[in-house]
């Protein structure tokens, strides 16, 4: 090829190259007129493309990355949050009344006349003791008794006859014989073991032919009619937890199922090792379905105090303290914040805030004391209109 048609091949293929960039690319047209290219040319190979279009390009460009310089932020309001409001406990429930049963007086059992689960009666007769030495002393006191009780009444017959003294002793011998006899039936009596409650009888630990003494525990009686649940609360509840004032329990032996009940006592004082104080509820069973000694899990509800609640992201640590950023009329501003309590998905602050108010949760690393930001959400409303 010679070389006026490779100088024509070059010629063409950067005339080529100018048309493609002015069609593709914008700008490309102040581009070649900054280069000194005749306007003639520049018409020619970008027909269309005026002044006036290049500057509001520009201007658009320029009003773009002014708007990239301000913070792009995610916000959401604050909403009024409540503390202290429920309380929940674990407590150990017991009989409203239980009482273990020893005999009064020490021997050997010859008759047991209940077995496990019976319901008895006040007064009813449990188990007896052997009794034949209390029987023997019981007829001689019976008659000792006969014989003071003739002796005074004869020689009260015959006053004239013995002196005033004689009579006296004798009384006093009666008297004496009828004491000894009280005592005999009492001895007597106390063979038998009674059941001092109404009540539901435990397990019996003792047989026929054991050898028992006062000490002996012969069974246990629960009345379990309301079944009292101790629990310990912490000492914030202390001027809050108030007699007679409603609780609920539920326990894990009856899943779903929750027991109505009232406070029945409050402890006069605040535990030095836990900080807790304890408190006492009656929870009503007269379907016999709790037994003494279950778990149980009580919630009471209170008044509680409100405060406002904000996202977790949105609290911010700095050297002196907690901050939000909150955003008013398209200002940022840092607002002083002290944590009352954290929950899993709120924090309750107490601080200047109200409800409402817009609280910055994302891109919080370029916010500022007093500037400008964009809500995350009207970019991309825009977005959405521009593409359709």
């Amino acid at each position: 090829m010679t070389a006026w048609k490779q100088l024509s091949l070059c010629f063409f293929l950067l005339v080529a190259g100018l048309a493609a960039a002015v069609a593709f690319v914008p700008g490309a047209a102040g581009l070649l007129r900054g280069a000194g290219v005749p306007e003639a040319v520049v018409a020619v190979v970008a027909p269309g493309k005026s002044d006036t279009g290049e500057k509001q390009a520009s201007a658009a460009n320029g009003g773009a990355r002014r708007g990239q310089n301000v913070p792009l932020v995610v916000t959401e309001p604050v909403v009024g949050g409540i503390v202290n409001d429920r309380l929940s406990a674990i407590g150990t429930g017991d009989a409203i009344r239980s009482v273990v049963v020893m005999p009064q007086a020490a021997g050997t059992i010859r008759e047991i006349l209940i077995k496990s689960g019976d319901r008895i009666k006040q007064g009813q007769v449990l188990a007896r003791l052997d009794d034949d030495e209390q029987v023997i002393a019981r007829g001689q006191a019976e008659v000792a008794l006969r014989s003071a009780s003739e002796k005074s009444q004869l020689y009260r017959n015959i006053k004239s006859s013995v002196s005033r003294m004689d009579v006296f002793d004798a009384e006093i011998v009666e008297q004496g014989a009828k004491l000894a006899l009280q005592s005999a039936e009492l001895a007597l009596k106390r063979r038998d073991i009674v059941a001092p409650i109404d009540g539901i009888v435990g397990i019996v630990p003792v047989v026929v032919g054991d050898n028992v003494t006062t000490t002996t525990s012969i069974v246990t009686l629960d009345d379990r009619s309301e079944i009292l649940v101790d629990y310990w609360v912490p000492e914030r509840f202390a001027n809050t937890v108030k007699v007679n004032q409603p609780a609920e329990a539920t326990s894990v032996a009856l899943p779903g199922r929750v027991f109505a009940g009232v406070v029945e006592a409050v402890d006069n004082r605040i535990d030095g090792a836990s900080r807790t104080l304890r408190v006492r509820a009656r929870i009503d069973n007269a379907a016999d379905e709790l037994r003494a000694g279950m778990s149980f899990n009580v919630g009471m509800r209170f008044s509680g105090e409100t405060y406002p609640s904000v996202d977790p992201l949105a609290v911010q640590w700095d050297g002196e303290g907690a901050h939000v950023w909150r955003v008013a009329d398209g200002k940022s501003s840092k607002v002083r914040v002290s944590i009352v309590q954290r929950n899993p998905d709120a924090v309750l602050v107490k601080g200047d805030l109200r409800d409402g108010d817009l609280i910055v949760i994302e891109g919080l690393q370029r916010v500022t004391e007093g500037g400008d930001v964009r809500f995350a959400r009207d970019v991309a409303q825009a977005s959405e209109v521009i593409t359709q």
